[in-house]
């Protein structure tokens, strides 16, 4: 799960073992920076980080969720939103599939993922820190990540 201040308040988490990075896809030639945001109509896929973050920073009236990315993306090529916040990965792909759009330079947030456990679960966590100590020094996570995160 992505770890957030709301999230920190009710349960612990173990060791982060990826970053995710929120990024804005707009069409080429748009005025749409991050300055501005919170003045384009976005778009963003339902239930993710990047609803709840634009929501958060700029208000449901300005952020329009969509079943999946690629609703939003469809939505931004019909001039229905101005940008789709969204995963940098997916954000690639879709780029890549549809003539016309780019992603902006700078990144939206960057976020942390880790499991999620009850607080207070000392051993539980110190057990999963070291699984994902290990995981992580031998390769195993980053071969996970290449295979099911990355766009490439």
């Amino acid at each position: 799960v992505t770890v957030t201040d709301e999230r920190k308040a009710v349960m612990d988490f173990s060791d982060s073992y990826a970053t995710g990075v929120q990024v804005v896809i707009v069409k080429e030639g748009s005025d749409v920076t991050l300055d501005n945001l919170g003045e384009k109509m976005i778009g963003t896929q339902r239930g993710t980080t990047g609803y709840i973050y634009t929501s958060d920073d700029y208000g449901d009236d300005h952020v329009t969720a969509y079943d999946t990315g690629a609703s939003a993306v469809q939505a931004l090529l019909n001039g229905q939103v101005d940008c789709v916040v969204i995963d940098s990965a997916p954000a690639e792909a879709f780029v890549a599939a549809n003539a016309g759009l780019t992603i902006l330079d700078t990144e939206y947030a960057n976020e942390d993922y880790a499991i999620g456990m009850a607080k207070d679960n000392t051993a539980l966590q110190e057990a999963l820190n070291k699984a994902l100590a290990e995981l992580k020094a031998d390769g195993t996570i980053q071969s996970i990540i290449d295979k099911y995160i990355s766009a490439k």
